[in-house]
């Protein structure tokens, strides 16, 4: 098996039975703020056709540096079967058919799939709202000889799952920031320098826990970070390890690794990793001392690399949408039949939130599921973001604001208090699909016994069923679908026979069914 960095998190498997193309990507993301580090654009013509022509195609998930909604349409081969997580929701197969893609082979959470010959595959998911209501997910691929684990920036909570199909040669691990917070905060120094440094020793340690975990023979940071070459967030990149900010870079975690006694490969775009019963064989695409030097001289690589951007991100930012006539109106009328929605969301937020879109202040008014003007009110939580923006993200209709404008970086925040999940699942969850999940979430974490649901029975299809999921008390009003023979909870995908209710993933968890 040999395993080459696109970049990021973007890696071409290739084996004797098929090659597999996993989360290229190669535009900026996030309205421009987030580049590959280092820069993939100048990848060997060779490695590049490859990469546009696999026989299998893997997107994690869907935010904007694993998903490249620019750059897939055009390049990647129709050709190619996508293997498709086993989500909750079917969002990332819409959005790839409507790409053109035709060919899927949709899996099951952790269950080992044979694709051709000796190559098999298994995709892990997560699905808490935390990872985004289409999920999160992670690969594992065998050829009969080696196996690699694509974790990329999957928090998976079963920390023994990936290693569970056997021996692990190559682990491709996350470890660098991949969120706003703390930047955007409106903080004393003191208190960033103290938040930045928690964070970053948390993101650390918790991928050195993966990597115990998973027990691989070579762990490869992946994942991040990303550059920042607009001037207005060049500050984001850490160059001289001071910076408050999130993001070191792979040496950081090559050094950790090597304290844990973990060996640790650097990659950069276009490194080929070879494996090999009693080794690997790296090769990058320049001499080693020109990889040192991205590192070595990064604020000056970074600076070129700047340079080579900084027409495209003028002609980017033109594009912005302009002022509309009612961004309130238009706003108000998107977001308060959501809020109607979910009652036990809007409890978990349980105050005001001020959206300042330049010169329009929106609230939110979560207790009483409102949006309207702001008249000096009282607010926990403040969002202020160029107006441009706003209107860019409501023209668009934007589903999921953390995707497609806070992970940008390009706002300011402030709380009153501590951090409230309930918000952004909000900003998660702006469409009906989205917010039927998010409040079945809530009213779960709340308490099903509580909210009136357990004993419940609900019709799905030609069968009545009782209403809360066996496993983890899933609604399956929300997540319940007839698949031929079977019901299948989509939340984990979990299947109940349709004829006698037992379970096909575990004993002692029958669904009481019946035909209607």
């Amino acid at each position: 098996m040999r395993a080459t960095s696109i970049g990021h998190a973007g890696i071409l498997i290739e084996t004797e039975f098929g090659s597999i193309t996993c989360d290229p990507w190669f535009d900026p993301a996030f309205f421009g703020s987030w580049f590959v580090f280092p820069r993939n654009d100048q990848l060997d013509p060779d490695l590049q056709h490859r990469i546009e022509h696999p026989d299998y195609l893997y997107i994690s998930h869907i935010h904007g540096d694993h998903l490249d909604e620019t750059w897939l349409p055009h390049h990647v081969s129709r050709d190619a079967t996508v293997l498709l997580p086993g989500y909750p929701t079917r969002e990332l197969e819409r959005r790839l058919r409507d790409m053109g893609f035709t060919k899927f082979i949709r899996t099951s959470d952790g269950e080992e799939v044979r694709l051709n010959g000796e190559l098999r595959i298994a995709i892990h998911v997560e699905v808490s709202i935390t990872d985004g209501p289409g999920g999160d997910s992670a690969l594992v691929v065998s050829d009969g000889r080696s196996r690699l684990v694509n974790q990329n920036d999957c928090r998976t909570s079963d920390l023994v799952a990936l290693r569970a199909h056997g021996p692990v040669d190559l682990h491709w691990i996350q470890y660098s920031g991949a969120i706003w917070y703390p930047m955007v905060y409106e903080e004393t120094p003191e208190t960033m320098r103290e938040l930045v440094d928690l964070k970053v020793e948390s993101q650390l340690t918790r991928a050195m826990r993966y990597v115990e975990a998973v027990g691989a023979r070579a762990t490869v940071p992946s994942a991040g970070p990303p550059a920042f070459l607009d001037p207005e967030l060049f500050g984001l990149n850490r160059i001289d390890g001071d910076e408050l900010n999130i993001f070191p870079d792979q040496r950081v975690f090559m050094d950790r690794l090597a304290r844990g006694g973990h060996e640790g490969i650097l990659a950069i775009p276009g490194t080929t990793i070879e494996i090999r019963p009693d080794g690997f064989e790296v090769t990058h695409p320049m001499s080693e001392t020109d990889v040192a030097a991205i590192f070595e001289h990064k604020r000056e690589y970074l600076e070129k690399y700047q340079a080579d951007y900084l027409p495209w991100l003028d002609a980017m930012k033109a594009g912005w949408t302009a002022h509309s006539d009612d961004l309130l109106g238009t706003v108000q009328a998107w977001w308060e039949p959501l809020l109607a929605m979910a009652p036990t969301l809007r409890a978990g937020v349980g105050a005001n939130v001020l959206l300042r879109a330049g010169d329009v202040d929106i609230l939110i008014d979560f207790p009483n599921g409102q949006v309207r003007a702001w008249h000096d009110e009282p607010y926990d939580f403040r969002f202020v973001i160029q107006r441009e923006l706003v209107e860019t993200v409501v023209a668009q209709k934007a589903v999921d604001w953390s995707n497609s404008l806070f992970l940008s970086a390009r706002f300011r925040a402030w709380r009153r208090g501590n951090y409230n999940e309930y918000v952004y699942n909000f900003f998660k969850s702006l469409s009906v699909e989205r917010m039927r999940r998010t409040e079945a979430e809530a009213l779960r974490k709340a308490d099903p016994e509580r909210n009136g649901m357990a004993g419940e029975e609900i019709r799905i299809g030609d069968h009545v069923c009782e209403r809360l999921c066996p496993h983890r008390q899933a609604d399956l009003a929300v997540f319940g679908e007839i698949e031929g023979d079977h019901l299948v909870c989509t939340l984990h995908g979990w299947k109940f026979d349709l004829a006698t209710g037992e379970c096909l993933n575990a004993t002692n968890r029958k669904l009481k069914i019946r035909p209607a």
